[in-house]
């Protein structure tokens, strides 16, 4: 049976459903363009509780982090607790099993993971901790609730008044706790907001009470076309196994400043680096003639380069965009569409003024 956030439920009949890795999910709530709008201008919410918690206890967490991920949890120890760090799970040719956000908590370090990796990074994570003396332990007691937009912090603490100062003052990738809830300043679509982790079975009434204040639902194509526009990646499509760091712009979340830290996929990550085989990530637009999508090849004049690896049509920007992996350099690039080749222009990522950055 697919799993359907219960505070969903009251607006199923105006959501367009769509099973995403067996939960039930919307891709909008009647007007994806309109669930865009709301968080670039104000606030909206998405049920991101597919996603997947792990917290990492025990003597060898660090040491266990430190060899599994390309980048240093080390960092996290010159902050405060509950501060994130953006990291990539490579296997050991260098390729994205996953990418992830990790905390540092007061007695363990928690991992959130993408909805689709879920088995396989479980299985990773099993198998790299036998000579470690850690214990995995999944979340599925807890939800997840992405409040974003330029509104979307004065909101929630409109709901939660005890913690208002510290909701307002607290910087990007930090997160503070009460009680069972952590509100990390954290996000997918390149706006102000906070990714609340909290009890399931208070889900629902937190969502209520965010309706209630004017806050959006939003679904799965607002989230695409957010996270889109302000140039971040998206699992199986921009980064997958066979593509390393290197070639999806993250480059920020492999740390190489301790030589004698050795983590999965270092050794074929330096080689990628130091050789000219390695992909570039470019970002394109089209201002007219088609809508730039997935799979389209890229040319070069007469050779092919590449292939977009996500694209749509900007709802704030009012043109199509695209990410694209291609062999660099790239001069003059033009799309293929239905057969016709259209010349495309090469644009810096992101294609709006992004506010998130990992550490």
């Amino acid at each position: 049976m697919s799993k359907t956030p219960l505070y969903d439920c009251h607006l199923q009949q105006q959501a367009k459903m769509v099973d995403f890795c067996g939960w039930d999910l919307p891709i909008h709530y009647g007007s994806q363009l309109k669930e865009h709008q709301s968080v670039r201008l104000d606030a909206g919410v998405f049920d991101v509780s597919h996603m997947t918690i792990t917290d990492i206890h025990g003597p060898d967490a660090r040491a266990y982090l430190r060899y599994i991920l390309s980048n240093d949890v080390a960092k996290l120890e010159q902050h405060p607790m509950g501060k994130a760090l953006y990291s990539a799970l490579l296997n050991e040719s260098g390729g994205i099993i996953d990418d992830l956000i990790v905390y540092r908590c007061a007695n363990a370090y928690r991992l959130i993971t993408n909805a689709a990796t879920l088995q396989k990074v479980h299985a990773w994570l099993t198998l790299k901790s036998q000579a470690f003396n850690i214990r995995l332990q999944p979340r599925a007691d807890l939800a997840i609730l992405a409040v974003q937009g330029p509104n979307a912090i004065a909101k929630v603490a409109a709901l939660k008044p005890h913690l208002a100062t510290a909701l307002c003052v607290l910087k990007s990738f930090a997160s503070l706790n009460d009680q069972d809830w952590q509100f990390a300043r954290t996000g997918y679509t390149g706006e102000m907001g906070l990714e609340i982790l909290l009890p399931a079975n208070e889900a629902a009434c937190f969502w209520q009470a965010l309706m209630a204040i004017g806050v959006s639902p939003c679904g799965l194509a607002a989230r695409d076309t957010l996270r889109l526009e302000a140039g971040l990646n998206l699992y199986g499509h921009d980064m997958d196994e066979s593509v390393s760091p290197l070639e999806c712009n993250i480059v920020f979340a492999v740390d190489l400043r301790d030589v004698t830290r050795q983590f999965i996929g270092k050794d074929a990550y330096l080689a990628l680096k130091a050789s000219a085989r390695q992909r570039h990530q470019i970002g394109l637009s089209l201002a007219s003639g088609g809508i730039l999508r997935e799979g389209q090849k890229i040319f070069d004049g007469e050779k092919e380069i590449g292939v977009i690896t996500s694209g749509t049509f900007s709802p704030s920007l009012k043109y199509s965009i695209a990410l694209a992996r291609v062999q660099a350099p790239v001069t003059k690039p033009f799309v293929e569409i239905r057969g016709a080749r259209l010349a495309v222009q090469t644009t810096a990522i992101p294609f709006i003024n992004a506010t998130l950055k990992g550490c």
